[in-house]
């Protein structure tokens, strides 16, 4: 199975830009950070999700 991986639509643009990679595996999500590719990801159920990136989007987590 291939997986492509997209990077954020918020990341930063540039080579020196932090940022993260996602990537739809079946009914998870996998995460990465685009600086460090071989490095290994973490998945997390894609409804869970969903439900972080929610919460983020009404400043439910103080992020700053």
């Amino acid at each position: 199975m291939t997986v492509e991986w997209r990077k954020s639509s918020r990341s930063a643009i540039g080579e020196d830009s932090s940022c993260v990679e996602l990537a739809r595996v079946h009914d998870t999500m996998a995460v990465r950070d685009s600086k460090a590719p071989k490095g290994g990801y973490i998945s997390i159920v894609a409804a869970d999700w969903r439900r972080f990136v929610g919460a983020v989007k009404v400043d439910r987590y103080d992020l700053r």
